[in-house]
């Protein structure tokens, strides 16, 4: 890894050091002066359709809006016991109140998957997790899974 590191610096600064430096492109600008007639009275430059795009596909990295909002590990803690731990994603378009009914949702199913007959909510909070780039609303909470004997 140090090796890689040293050889992309060493490449970077060969770089640097040539005597004669070019811009890319070396005459004109990169986007063509173009204007995109929409209709006989409407027309658009290039150059914004570029702008406005490459800020909606950064917009749409950042966002992702198909990606789920909540990401959940849980974790055994002995046969009937289970720990959840919730992390809702740090940029989101919504989604801030569903932290309870996600945790609800994870735990019937894992109480059906398992054969047991009910669960109970042993210990339940949420949270904001503070940091430089933003804040991360948090969920963390144990289940008691339950099986009726016979």
């Amino acid at each position: 890894m140090r090796l890689l590191a040293a050889l992309t610096v060493g490449v970077a600064l060969a770089g640097c050091a040539s005597d004669s430096v070019r811009s890319v492109p070396s005459k004109g600008s990169l986007i063509p002066d173009y204007t995109l007639k929409l209709s006989p009275s409407i027309s658009v430059a290039l150059e914004k359709v570029v702008y406005w795009g490459a800020l909606a596909g950064i917009a749409y990295l950042i966002l992702d809006p198909l990606s789920p909002n909540w990401e959940i590990e849980e974790a055994p803690l002995g046969d009937k016991y289970i720990h959840f731990s919730l992390r809702m994603k740090r940029y989101y378009a919504g989604g801030a109140g569903e932290a309870q009914s996600i945790f609800q949702r994870r735990a019937k199913e894992l109480m059906r998957l398992n054969g047991f007959d009910g669960y109970s909510v042993v210990e339940y909070q949420e949270g904001l997790d503070s940091s430089v780039i933003g804040s991360q609303r948090t969920a963390e909470g144990v289940i008691l899974l339950i099986r009726k004997s016979n």
